[in-house]
């Protein structure tokens, strides 16, 4: 094998212009698809960051049937405080959760006193909340970021804006109960909430138990647990877990109780993410053609360039599998010589893109400083697809020259 490595490097210095050509655009084929997969996805992970770290979670646990109506807020498929606490000790003993919040979300009136207005509402813990969503502070572009205290409410800065709005104001939430009571509390203004999704959010915090006052609730029943996880990588790996563990919960009808729901089911964003690693995909797939049409170029014409050669050695009693494998050692080489070349030349030009510190927006958010990274397990595929290609582009025309016929291949002009 050594001997045919030999061989193979000594024949592509031969041709050190050709060599060169095909080694470049193997290189750059491979920069371009390694520029790719890290830029698009650090967008994308700070995308996933941002709408679970800011507002979701990485998962949330529902009353079984709650998402399909969530749009209406129903009450009447809150978690019952028994169910709620039976999920609570179940999330207590798992060591991949870092945190959880109960929230309650019902819908309201917002109003000034002057002007009127409806609101969504999310009732939590504020101590709770902030451990399973840190970036929620981030958001809140003026007040008081820290905590929120009972009697106090974030506002969606739309209706700061159209309501004129200020920090300190009194305002008036009323809302409708399970029973179809009606009752208000009054609120003090203490941050406005920047929306992550557009200026359209209408969402607005209070503290649980004001949530639970407003609603007339004797006893708590709770919407949602937002979880966080230690490890997001193990997303859904603990996703299947929980959803087993909670399977065993059954109501009087016999029905599961819960049903777990992953971030990627609760935004519409998901769907961007899935374009982005379908658009990696096809990237991918490019550089196979680069790779693939470059190399057996190069390697039939090595062959036809070479034809006199081969009839010689095969004269001399080398065997056609020698013959083959020097050809597909040689197509080897070229791709690893371009593998090599595209990844060093690939982390040069990721290190020089961070340090040239690119900001972007998404959404509401403005500033965000791309931070471009490639996992190793994503350059090990790359340079796989290359080399893999690499050799496949050499198997014909090798094939062709271990074929050769010496006596016809001698007389070859």
């Amino acid at each position: 094998m050594g001997n045919l490595f030999k061989i193979a490097i000594r024949n592509l210095r031969r041709y050190k212009r050709r060599t060169l050509l095909t080694a470049s655009l193997v290189t750059i084929g491979v920069v371009f698809v390694l520029l790719f997969i890290s830029i698009s996805g650090s967008f994308k992970n700070m995308m996933i960051g941002q709408m679970t770290d800011s507002m979701l979670g990485h998962l949330e646990v529902h009353r079984k049937g709650y998402l399909a109506s969530i749009d209406n807020l129903p009450l009447n498929l809150n978690l019952k405080m028994q169910a709620y606490k039976k999920l609570e000790g179940i999330l207590n003993q798992q060591p991949e959760v870092e945190a959880f919040s109960p929230r309650i979300k019902f819908g309201g009136m917002f109003s000034t006193f002057v002007e009127t207005t409806n609101i969504r509402l999310n009732g939590v813990y504020p101590d709770r909340e902030l451990k399973t969503v840190p970036l929620l502070p981030s958001r809140v572009t003026n007040g008081t970021k820290k905590t929120l205290e009972k009697g106090e409410i974030w506002i969606p800065e739309l209706m700061s804006k159209s309501m004129k709005v200020n920090i300190g104001d009194t305002v008036v939430i009323i809302a409708t109960n399970k029973d179809g009571s009606v009752n208000g509390k009054q609120f003090k203004v203490a941050g406005v909430l920047e929306s992550i999704t557009g200026p359209g959010g209408r969402d607005g915090y209070i503290h649980i138990e004001d949530a639970m006052e407003v609603l007339r609730m004797e006893e708590m029943e709770v919407s949602e647990v937002a979880v966080r996880l230690k490890d997001f990588s193990r997303l859904h790996s603990f996703s299947d877990k929980l959803e087993g563990l909670l399977s065993g919960e059954l109501n009087k009808q016999g029905k599961p109780i819960y049903e777990v729901h992953t971030w990627e089911k609760l935004s519409p964003f998901y769907n961007i993410a899935r374009m982005i690693d379908i658009m990696a995909f096809f990237i991918k797939l490019m550089l196979i053609a680069i790779v693939l049409t470059s190399i057996m170029n190069v390697m039939i014409m090595a062959v036809y360039e070479r034809i006199r050669e081969i009839g010689t050695i095969a004269a001399i009693g080398t065997l056609p599998g020698k013959i083959l494998s020097m050809f597909v050692v040689e197509g080897f080489s070229l791709g690893l010589l371009g593998v090599i070349a595209g990844n060093v030349l690939g982390m040069i030009i990721i290190v020089i893109v961070n340090l040239s510190k690119i900001t972007f927006s998404f959404g509401r958010q403005t500033g965000l400083i791309l931070s471009a990274k490639v996992a190793p397990m994503d350059m090990l595929v790359v340079s796989l697809i290359v080399i893999v290609i690499s050799v496949i582009a050499s198997l014909q025309p090798a094939f062709k020259a271990s074929r050769m016929e010496p006596i016809k291949a001698l007389r070859h002009v």
